[in-house]
């Protein structure tokens, strides 16, 4: 019996993801898989963000029916029962019998024949059981970990925001004012999105290829609209948009790096950065703040630094600014004697904030792996505030919800280094307030002391931190 191709795919990614450092967003944007169709592509989304959101509902449910622990199953044999699991538990639409009968067979051609006959008991005893959703899909330690830094109360509305598809955000910057006619039930932009477009405007000059003073492609809505996708105001942002529907991903536009998917609370951050004439992004890749950067400060120069060679290359065709300059380097081994008015330190991090769009994290980390992140991050802060320029400024940030990774980074290294003051994130979210970048009314909210803190599921965002150095 064959299997269906989305099916045979999510069984692929699944165990890709389980035997190595792989994430799903990747891996599903891959071209092994372009040639889907949209129909599949939607299923193969479905299938592995799913089984990776609820592995814990799923996994009580297959140890509730299995003689033998969990830990004692081949990764190809588990990996068929979590997949087929999440078909009969979560999606209504899926005939219980596909959902047994492709995982048994998904077991075969994994060359595990053996265990056929009881994937097909344990999967049968599933269906014909209740559909009990109520566990949280989260590791025990870090539920206890965020009752114990937020309360049970926030804690919960996390949980729960990361047991959702969160919408896809991109970014305004130069596009094209014909937006035309709308596509049916999507509406003509208005509002926010108005005051992002700028009529008549010219396409920025930028680096395409490597080849300098390349103009870049614009796009517009009607790009958009014109492959199904629709797009409303975003929650933050003045030129933020979400997607309400639609796959941008598969799109002309983001196909030809014309636009990219960043969340509101990433684009915040690197509007925090300013105005500046020199900067430094220490850790770059892949690239959407070193593009923010670009297009607030088309007259400056960007030095933008990633460690690994692959990641630098790709920063490269997706930050065509002929401003910006991509090196491979480590961070704390800057290779050049130089100064800057503005340091962006986006640091390596656990990724707690991130997990509705990487949900294979929260299986992965592990919770002394919060100690050993806070030591390099230590270590690639020291070294950047060695290269602010006096009165210049230095952003640290993460996309971690965990106060080690944050605040005690931030205690640590003024500490040890007195040339620098902590500034207060509240007048610089004040300042763009004021210049209608910031649409939010309560700036409080994104505040936790003078530090900037997004939330998930408090804020309709993935959870960011960010302190704001000043070199004295």
């Amino acid at each position: 019996m064959p299997v269906s191709p989305p099916r045979a795919a999510a069984f692929e990614i699944l165990l890709r993801i389980d035997a190595t450092d792989a994430y799903a967003s990747e891996l599903l944007h891959s071209l092994r898989f372009s040639k889907l169709s949209s129909a599949d592509r939607g299923l193969l989304t479905e299938l592995v963000m799913g089984a990776l959101r609820w592995r814990g509902v799923i996994d009580q449910a297959i140890a509730k029916h299995s003689a033998q622990p969990l830990g004692k199953f081949d990764r190809e044999v588990l990996t068929a029962l979590r997949l087929g699991a999440y078909q009969l538990l979560f999606l209504d639409r899926i005939p219980a019998h596909a959902a047994v009968n492709e995982s048994v067979e998904l077991v075969k051609q994994a060359r595990k024949g053996s265990a056929a006959g009881m994937v097909n008991a344990i999967l049968r005893k599933i269906a014909k059981g209740p559909r009990d959703r109520s566990d949280i899909s989260h590791p025990d330690w870090l539920v206890d970990r965020w009752t114990q830094n937020y309360g049970s109360e926030i804690a919960r509305k996390i949980c729960d925001y990361n047991n959702t598809a969160p919408r896809q955000a991109v970014r305004i910057s130069t596009i094209q004012s014909n937006v035309g006619t709308a596509a049916p039930g999507c509406p003509r932009a208005e509002g926010p999105i108005d005051k992002g477009i700028e009529a008549n405007s010219e396409p920025n000059r930028a680096v395409l290829d490597g080849q300098p003073g390349a103009a870049v492609p614009t796009w517009s809505l009607d790009d958009l609209r014109a492959d199904g996708i629709c797009l409303v105001p975003g929650n933050l942002l003045r030129n933020a948009l979400t997607v309400k529907s639609g796959d941008i991903t598969h799109s002309e536009a983001f196909r030809e790096r014309r636009l990219i998917i960043q969340d509101e609370a990433s684009q915040l951050v690197a509007l925090l950065v300013g105005k500046g004439k020199a900067f430094l992004d220490c850790c770059a890749a892949p690239g959407g703040k070193t593009r923010i950067i670009a297009e607030q400060n088309p007259d400056s120069t960007i030095m933008a630094m990633e460690l690994h060679p692959h990641r630098a290359a790709l920063l490269k065709k997706l930050v065509m600014s002929d401003n910006v300059r991509v090196i491979a380097a480590d961070a704390r081994q800057f290779p050049l004697d130089k100064k800057f008015d503005r340091v962006l330190v986006d640091a390596p991090c656990s990724g707690t904030g991130t997990l509705a769009r990487n949900p294979e994290i929260k299986w992965r980390l592990k919770a002394e792996d919060i100690l050993r992140l806070q030591g390099y991050q230590l270590e690639i802060l020291a070294a950047a505030m060695n290269h602010v320029a006096p009165g210049g400024r230095l952003i640290y940030s993460t996309c971690s919800l965990e106060p080690e990774e944050n605040e005690r980074v931030i205690e640590k290294a003024l500490a040890v280094n007195a040339e620098f003051r902590l500034v207060d994130c509240r007048d610089e979210l004040r300042m763009l307030k004021e210049r209608h970048e910031l649409m939010i009314d309560n700036i409080e909210s994104l505040l936790s002391g003078a530090h900037l803190r997004t939330i998930p599921g408090v804020h309709p965002t993935d959870g960011f931190f960010a302190a704001i150095l000043e070199k004295k």
